[in-house]
């Protein structure tokens, strides 16, 4: 049965949240948000947003979010035609996603990954992204991003991507 997402909320990582116990079954996944997710906020080279219960500071979950330029020429064919020549066209990465063990099957994956095309469609109306990218772990994880609509890029079939024309559909003003 899915857990209730108004138990939860998304905030911005800081120093209240409890990190130490968070596992996601992935050790480098556990590792980052534990050593590094924090310094990665504050060198500003990734911005990681964490799940906790409404009332608590427990990480439950994370993800992770940063700037990138991709070539224009790796993005597929019927998507450069409708692209300015540029030499790289701005995104937005969606770098790392993970969910505590004790929510598993609960379907906050999905309400994080929601959260993170909401928040970066948000971002792109002030700071330009064409799309959010992912670079899938294995294949259950790209299924799990296929089910989204996100499109795989030619060369690299574990990265995906999806425009923010699409974003902004599910997201209606």
């Amino acid at each position: 049965m899915p857990a209730d997402p108004a138990d939860y909320r998304v905030e911005a990582l800081n120093r209240q949240h409890d990190r130490k116990d968070f596992s996601c079954g992935v050790e480098a996944l556990d590792r980052y948000l534990r050593q590094q997710a924090g310094q990665d906020a504050r060198k500003r080279v990734a911005a990681p947003f964490v799940l906790c219960e409404r009332k608590g500071n427990v990480v439950l979950g994370y993800y992770t979010l940063s700037a990138i330029s991709v070539d224009v020429g790796v993005w597929p064919a019927d998507v450069t035609r409708k692209l300015p020549l540029y030499p790289v066209i701005p995104a937005t990465l969606l770098g790392r996603i993970a969910v505590d063990k004790r929510l598993r099957g609960l379907g906050m994956g999905e309400h994080l990954l929601m959260d993170a095309l909401r928040r970066a469609l948000v971002t792109s109306r002030e700071v330009a992204s064409f799309a959010i990218i992912v670079d899938a772990k294995d294949d259950n994880a790209v299924l799990f991003y296929r089910r989204y609509e996100f499109i795989p890029f030619a060369d690299q079939a574990d990265r995906l991507f999806l425009p923010m024309r699409t974003i902004e559909r599910l997201f209606p003003p």
